[in-house]
């Protein structure tokens, strides 16, 4: 019976005996941690010196308010819904619609074929702020043959593909919308501050130009089926709503003739960043300290149980 009382203090005791053997195993080892937190610490400065400054340039757009259109019962609703006529309330889908061609591969591709964004997305590893340049990866480009001489095998070439350039682009590309207020924020991440901003520029200038063109093709294609409509016709009611949807097609015409920000406008542009966004070096070299001193507290303590 006594036994059994004296057992949970016996427990105890051992535990504390164990943890003190633990706290006492790790001081014996102190130097041996102390050295790997320190190489640790070296290794991580140098890795965080090597690392190249990335900038981001960022720009707030509003979406442009579009105007209500008619409100038309009955089976000439569905004749305006087939004609592609703007019924009203598609403010909020114009522009979602603008987001996601924006982060399209086709809308992508062509401004990287358009700009040739091949050698600043798939080639550059860093920029030279004295000579403004970039620093060219001579494994992946060659600059004094300009050519690309990247190893890899099939079905890719040594020039990258449309495929390949978008992938990597849309790691720098960030584009959100405000669910509360609707704005819209543009980012985009570079090696070089002056590019990260002109691509940002450039972005929205051609996703305006990109929208309005889709709706100049819609409102010209709308008009002439209206028109056709129109000399089938005979119904005065009829004619006279249908020249109501014509009208209404022309002045989206005019509208996506004169505006020149015509989904987004801007409301803070892009600016040439003065401070890198990435890396952050302290936290890096922190963090690697860190792992440094448990792996080595871990060493240790093993070391001396399994010694024991």
């Amino acid at each position: 019976m006594s036994e059994n009382i004296n057992a949970p203090q016996t427990a105890a005791a051992d535990d504390e005996i164990d943890l003190r053997e633990l706290f006492s195993a790790i001081w014996q080892g102190k130097w041996i941690i102390a050295g790997t937190s320190f190489v640790f610490a070296v290794l991580a400065v140098i890795y965080a010196l090597s690392l190249p400054n990335i900038y981001k340039s960022e720009a707030l757009l509003s979406p442009v308010s579009q105007d209500g259109g008619l409100s038309i019962p009955g089976q000439l609703g569905g004749l305006a819904a087939l004609a592609g006529v703007n019924l009203g309330g598609g403010a909020n889908d114009k522009t979602t619609l603008a987001i996601e061609v924006l982060k399209s591969r086709d809308f992508i591709g062509r401004f990287i074929e358009k700009y040739d964004l091949f050698i600043p997305v798939m080639a550059a590893e860093g920029w030279n702020r004295g000579s403004d340049s970039l620093i060219i990866d001579s494994d992946i480009f060659n600059t004094e043959t300009n050519e690309w001489v990247r190893n890899v095998k099939v079905p890719f070439s040594p020039k990258p593909s449309i495929q390949e350039t978008y992938t990597e682009f849309m790691k720098l590309l960030s584009v959100s919308q405000d669910k509360t207020s609707g704005m819209v924020t543009l980012s985009l991440q570079h090696y070089s501050p002056y590019l990260a901003k002109d691509w940002a520029d450039k972005l929205v200038l051609e996703i305006n130009e990109d929208m309005r063109n889709r709706e100049l093709i819609e409102a010209q294609r709308s008009i002439s089926y209206l028109n056709e409509q129109i000399n089938q016709t005979n119904l005065a009611d009829a004619r006279a709503m249908l020249f109501s949807l014509v009208e209404e097609q022309t002045k989206t015409l005019m509208l996506a003739n004169v505006r020149s920000e015509y989904v987004f406008k801007t409301v803070d542009p892009a600016l040439i960043a003065e401070r890198k966004s990435k890396p952050s070096r302290m936290l890096i070299c922190i963090l690697l300290v860190l792992i440094g001193c448990v792996v080595a507290t871990f060493i240790v303590v093993i070391k001396h149980f399994s010694f024991k």
